[in-house]
């Protein structure tokens, strides 16, 4: 499962602006996630979660200190990478299925040969989408599917390149109680399929003790980690299990670190 340092940050600090303007939103943060490693991080809002994501994704430079994965510092965006944002955006003027294939239109090497090899990845497609349960929905339109079909759209878009690194930025935090806890499974059981290293954005606390590995929480901006919790938790998971005392101690406990900052 878990191997080798896969993402590495050390001494790392984000800044939005310059001079007067600038605003620190990260400063001195050090981790490192092994390949496979499932994380979530966690901590109040502003708080430099989403600019984590950024910094690994190579979408925004470090302002100081160093950004590796792969063993490799990042210093462009990196192409192995899958994301998934709270708002599913999906092109409407594309169908279920083609949306899902979009990755496979524009990243290498599955671009050049799109065309050639489209019956396979179209079928590569709508088995994920058979998989989270969305199987005779392959031709609806976004406007057709409900707020959990567009996010199960969403995370099989996300995967369809079979991202090593997969990034989700409270990719549920707009949906209700009932769906978010059901597409918790579909992830985990997504997450088991592919084995990717993921970091999850949340502001749930339930949500990341039921999906991460290991936890981190910020502080008040500008972000550093003030708490690294480790998840002994036995996978599958089932949402049992999130009634049970030792995992609602955990996310109090949590919640009293971040009460802290």
């Amino acid at each position: 499962m878990v191997s080798l340092a896969f993402v590495e940050l050390k001494t790392v600090s984000l800044a939005y602006g310059k001079g007067d303007d600038e605003l620190l939103a990260i400063s001195d943060v050090s981790l490192t996630i092994g390949e496979g490693e499932f994380i979530a991080v966690v901590g109040p809002s502003g708080c430099g979660k989403s600019s984590l994501l950024k910094l690994v994704s190579g979408l925004y430079p470090a302002h100081s200190g160093s950004v590796r994965v792969a063993g490799n510092a990042v210093t462009d965006p990196v192409g192995f990478c899958g994301m998934a944002f709270q708002n599913a955006t999906l092109l409407p003027w594309r169908s279920t299925l083609a949306n899902v294939l979009l990755p496979l239109e524009i990243v290498e090497p599955y671009a050049s040969t799109f065309r050639r090899h489209y019956c396979e990845y179209a079928e590569r497609a709508a088995a994920l989408l058979r998989s989270v349960g969305l199987d005779g929905f392959e031709q609806k339109y976004p406007w057709q599917l409900s707020g959990g079909m567009q996010q199960r759209t969403n995370l099989c878009r996300a995967l369809i390149h079979d991202p090593r690194l997969l990034l989700l930025d409270e990719p549920f935090g707009a949906l209700d109680a009932f769906t978010r806890e059901d597409l918790w499974d579909v992830l985990q059981a997504l997450y088991l399929q592919k084995w990717p290293t993921v970091i999850l954005v949340t502001h749930d606390l339930r949500e990341a003790a039921f999906l991460a590995d290991t936890i981190y929480v910020f502080s008040p901006r500008p972000g550093r980690i003030v708490w690294r919790e480790t998840i002994d938790l036995p996978r599958p998971r089932t949402l049992d299990m999130t009634y049970r005392t030792e995992f609602v101690d955990l996310v109090h406990r949590l919640r009293r670190q971040i009460a802290r900052g």
